[in-house]
């Protein structure tokens, strides 16, 4: 003997019908996501209508509201493989998820960088080390032969005969 008449379940079919139609049309509540458990929520039926029962022999029956569990989630199947955006949540995820790993490749790219500029540097300084090396060895040099002279530094800090610019 059903818990239901038959009147009701006819009422609550018609609510739960309307409250799928809006669900799918994308007017989700907040909070709430394009599932089973806000369906019953929206159309205000408890969540174990849309499953099946268990006699007490062990054999099972359909759920009161089964067959319309079965048509939003083949409903909402054939929107999601139509390309069409129900639950905006699922969007702004997918979204986040595109974002996130170009930014991951941003920080990997400009970790690349980083470390080729770090090589350089190291390079720069140890060429600019031997070459102050080379001078001083040659300042030094120069400085023990006899035969090298020094030029007379320049007087007053102009050029003698006029500026070559």
């Amino acid at each position: 003997m059903p818990r239901i008449s038959e009147d009701a379940k006819t009422r609550n079919e018609a609510v739960i019908r309307a409250a799928m139609d809006r669900m799918l049309a994308g007017q989700l509540p907040p909070g709430g996501k394009c599932d089973l458990k806000t369906l019953a929520a929206e159309a205000g039926v408890t969540r174990t209508g849309f499953y099946p029962k268990t006699n007490r022999d062990g054999s099972t029956r359909p759920g009161p509201y089964q067959h319309l569990a079965e048509e939003f989630e083949r409903r909402l199947r054939a929107a999601q493989e139509a390309g069409e955006v129900v639950d905006p949540r699922a969007a702004q995820i997918e979204r986040l998820k595109v974002e996130n790993a170009e930014l991951k490749k941003r920080i990997a790219d400009r970790d690349e960088e980083l470390a080729k500029l770090i090589a350089f540097k190291t390079l720069a300084i140890s060429r600019l080390a031997a070459q102050h090396d080379e001078i001083e060895r040659l300042r030094k040099q120069a400085a023990q032969d006899s035969n090298v002279r020094q030029l007379p530094a320049a007087r007053g800090g102009s050029a003698p005969f006029g500026s070559c610019s």
